[in-house]
């Protein structure tokens, strides 16, 4: 009996950790209806690339305007015509509040989504190109 409430005893202690990291993490989030957001996009660079995080890619686009809320954690959406592939409905967790900003603007007509919100990089000019060396050459490329 004494292992028993040992044991019960690490679990508790285990469980309140976890909850104690998970809370840090979490919070809610409420938006209503009219509010600005940005949508969290995915890149793919072919299928390499997949689901691999990259610096410089884009994270999020559009300004998007909540038109109905549906249960607890889903926002529907305001969409042009030319994304009407994608369904307009998304949890919060894909979603971000927009605080105006010049510098936030990203051109909508640039990217090319398809239905699972992916987009593909396309190297538009190289605009600088250094070699390093330590035990071998090391191409360094500025990409535009």
């Amino acid at each position: 009996m004494d292992r028993v409430k040992l044991i019960q005893q690490r679990l508790l202690t285990a469980q309140s950790r976890q909850k104690s990291y998970m809370d840090r993490c979490v919070h809610d989030v409420s938006l209503s209806i009219g509010e600005r957001l940005l949508l969290k996009v995915s890149p793919t660079k072919g299928v390499m690339g997949f689901r691999r995080k990259r610096k410089l890619s884009l994270r999020f686009i559009g300004l998007f305007e909540v038109l109905e809320k549906y249960g607890e954690v889903a926002y529907k959406l305001d969409f042009s015509p030319r994304l009407s592939v994608v369904h307009p409905v998304f949890q919060v967790s894909r979603l971000k509040r927009y605080w105006h900003d010049d510098f936030h603007v990203i051109q909508l007509n640039l990217i090319a989504l398809d239905q699972n919100l992916s987009f593909e990089e396309e190297l538009v000019a190289i605009l600088d190109r250094q070699t390093r060396l330590r035990s071998k050459h090391i191409d360094l490329v500025k990409v535009h």
